[in-house]
Parts: structure tokens; sequence; C-alpha cells
């Protein structure tokens, strides 16, 4: 029996990377996709070397127009069929919504939305077909909230929270399951990346990547609705509900305004 393929986006560092090796212990084949091609050929030779896995890597920039259309004619020139789909690529950006730049927001709304859609809707089908396959959608907890000073950015994972749990109930029983990882603040380039290191939200963010990519991976793998990594967070997205919405609203604002 071949090995089972795992295809993650966002694959060079951060979660994305730590969950590439997670798979790569079990056993599992890869398909890595990041825009970074150096820091992806390490990635491959190293997990090669350590596991004797194959891990197939593919530099390109998603949020250019119809690069998911190439990816699937790359997987199918190389026969690869994809068993587990890790939608890990996104980015945010803190400022207030109107000092931010359209087009950073279009590539925002482009990665974290639209290529995870597309990827999904085609890989999706194709699981169903063969009874068995596992979706993992990294969202965040800032899906259940409203985000000031990262206005685009939160609203983004409300959308793949929403089509995440959607998804989980049409896929019941079907032998496909997908599940959404809410992950908070993580110790990854994601702060540096989204001006956001000296937003109190992410001061203190000490949560390590790979704790993060393995109870999302498991989680995964158990076919789990949703994945919150802390309890902190499990509690917020419990109180969230009960909240007066403005004071919720003033919470974020405060947690996310850079200083």
């Amino acid at each position: 029996p071949r090995n089972p393929v795992a295809l993650i986006t966002g694959a060079s560092s951060g979660i994305g990377k730590e969950m590439a090796y997670i798979h790569a212990e079990k056993g599992g084949d890869l398909v890595l996709v990041a825009r970074r091609g150096e820091a992806l050929l390490a990635i491959k030779e190293d997990i090669e070397a350590k596991h004797g896995v194959f891990v197939t890597v593919e530099q390109m920039d998603l949020t250019q127009k119809g690069m998911v259309a190439i990816l699937q004619k790359k997987l199918n020139a190389l026969h690869i069929s994809v068993d587990f789909l890790v939608n890990n690529a996104g980015f945010g950006g803190v400022c207030s919504f109107h000092e931010g730049d359209m087009s950073t927001y279009s590539n925002m709304i482009t990665l974290n939305i639209h290529v995870l859609t597309e990827l999904t809707h085609y890989f999706l089908p194709r699981m169903l077909a063969n009874g068995e396959g596992r979706i993992l959608q990294v969202a965040s907890v800032a899906g259940y909230v409203p985000g000031p000073y990262q206005a685009v950015y939160f609203a983004t994972k409300a959308y793949v929270l929403s089509l995440s749990e959607a998804l989980w109930k049409e896929t019941e029983g079907t032998g496909v399951t997908v599940t959404a990882l809410c992950p908070g603040a993580v110790h990854t380039e994601f702060a540096e990346v989204a001006n956001a290191t000296n937003a109190p939200g992410f001061a203190k963010a000490r949560v390590s990547p790979r704790n993060v990519a393995k109870m999302g991976y498991e989680g995964m793998v158990k076919g789990e609705r949703v994945v919150i990594t802390e309890a902190s967070n499990r509690m917020m997205a419990k109180i969230v509900s009960l909240l007066p919405r403005t004071k919720l609203l003033s919470m974020v604002a405060t947690a996310m305004r850079p200083q």
C-alpha cells in the first residue's frame, strides 16, 4: 500500500512546517507548497533524510491568479493523489482599516478565503469518491470575534470557521472529515509579517507551532469538528456569545491595537 499523501500550503515555516514533520514521522509522503523555494527544499532534504518518505515541493505564490489550477495540473501530471489537505497558508496585518493598503487586503482575502475554498472544492469530491480523506482548515480563535485593527484578517477567519463547520456536517458518515484548527497567538513569523509584534494580543505569544500542529493533526485524524488549541481560548469561545457585543469589541480592540 502507498503512503498517505498530505498537501500542505504555507509549509515553509510555522504551523505548516511542523505539520509536515508530524505527517512524515507517521510515514506519510508530502506535497509542500509555499512562496519560499529555498526553505521548502531545505525542509524536503531534511525530512527525506530523517524519515525516508517522498516529498514533492512546489514553490508558488498562491495569491497570483491561476496558481491553484497550475498546482492541480502538476499533481495530475505526477499522478499524486492527496489523502490529507492542510489549508494552512494565510496572513494578517495590524492597523486601522482605513490606513491599510487595498492590494494587501485583496491578497489576504485571496489567500485566506479564495485559495482555501478552491483547494477544498477541488479535493473534496475526489476524497468523497474514494470514501476517505481528511481536510484541515487553519482558522483561528479570531474567527469567533470581530477584530478591530485586524478587521479583514478576523473576517477571513470567520469565513474559514463557518465554511469548515458547515462542511463537517455535510460530510458526516462519508469517511471524509473537515476540521477547523483555531489557535490563538502562536510563536511564529506571523506576528512580524502582520506588523503585530507590539500589539498586546501578540506580545505574549509563547505557544509553540509544534504543539499547535500536533493538536491540529490529531484532531484532523480523529475527524473533530473544531480544535481550539489553548484552554483559555476554549473558554473564550464559549464566553463570546454571552458577552455584550460592545464589551467584546472593546476587549479585542485593546488586545490588537498597535502600541
